[in-house]
């Protein structure tokens, strides 16, 4: 089969383009955020712990994401109360936000402001005790004032569980 010189060069053509369309690099993968890790001397790890809720505040560019050991998570999950059991603990970790730059629009945790502990004791009696850490690295704040560490307690300890399908 004999084929005009133009319809070969076209094909030539055509086979070129699509072999140089071809890109064989592969995309850039999507790092860990090392911005937004949790240094310090913590008590717990609460990013090992499960997500209770989360919010952001955009008055304040943060965002926040309630945390629970697993005590905690199963009440959390049936009931709607706030009367932890013992041994519950909650870590309510803030962060300021900036913006992703993997996905335009979107905002991602930048580096953390705080981490709010709130224990709930094993022994009956004993009332549920609040933590605070902030700076860089996180470091136990003292003293804090027992109002606001009431105020925070209760704010804490009240925060509903996101429905998660």
């Amino acid at each position: 089969m004999n084929l005009p010189m133009k319809s070969i060069a076209v094909l030539a053509a055509l086979a070129s383009l699509t072999l140089c369309g071809c890109n064989t690099t592969k995309p850039e993968p999507a790092s860990t955020n090392q911005k937004a890790a949790l240094t310090g001397q913590l008590p717990f790890n609460p990013l090992a712990w499960k997500v209770v809720t989360s919010s952001i505040n955009h008055s304040n560019s943060t965002m926040s994401t309630l945390y629970g050991n697993d005590t905690a998570i199963a009440y959390v999950r049936s009931t709607t109360g706030s009367a932890y059991p013992a041994g519950s603990v909650l870590a309510l970790v803030t962060w300021a936000q900036r913006d992703d730059p993997h996905w335009f629009g979107a905002k991602i945790p930048a580096s953390p402001q705080s981490v709010e502990f709130v224990s709930f004791p094993t022994q009956s009696g004993q009332q549920p005790t609040y933590e605070v850490y902030r700076g860089s690295p996180l470091a136990r704040v003292e003293p804090i004032a027992s109002d606001e560490a009431a105020r925070r307690l209760d704010y804490i300890s009240t925060q509903r569980a996101a429905v998660m399908p």
